[in-house]
């Protein structure tokens, strides 16, 4: 019997969810796997799927939520560890953190949308408030 590429990645090579998931871009491996199946990853411009592998020198862009990451291979590793060795395996673009940074300007400077502070039903008091308002809309 044979080994898969997946079972044997060899030399230089790693899966992008393991490398995701080792990288500290996801808290697990199964969210990163889902992410990259879902298409918010690409590689070298190309969208992948969780079993694709990659090498060091590839290009990986990530949308983690409004931000999207583009960030060059650097090292690969198949086991998470320290967020310090996980910030070596990578590098991101400077065009990737000036993008992100105006966006977190622009989301930081946009009004806050509308949060109904009311929870459940309308108290008594609230009630007859609002067939106040209504008495009064009706009455010419």
């Amino acid at each position: 019997m044979t080994a898969t590429n997946d079972e044997n990645p060899g030399p230089g090579r790693v899966r992008i969810d393991k490398w995701l998931w080792a990288a500290r871009f996801f808290k697990t491996r199964s969210l990163a796997a889902d992410a990259i199946g879902g298409g918010t990853g690409e590689v070298n411009g190309d969208r992948v799927k969780p079993a694709r592998l990659i090498g060091a020198g590839d290009e990986v862009r990530v949308r983690l939520g409004p931000y999207e990451h583009v960030v060059t291979v650097r090292a690969l590793s198949e086991r998470r560890g320290p967020a310090t060795v996980a910030a070596t395996l990578y590098e991101e673009t400077a065009a990737s953190i000036a993008a992100r940074a105006k966006l977190a300007e622009q989301l930081r400077m946009a009004p806050a949308a509308f949060v109904y502070e009311e929870k459940g039903r309308p108290t008594k008091r609230d009630r007859r408030e609002i067939e106040r308002f209504r008495d009064e809309q009706r009455k010419p």
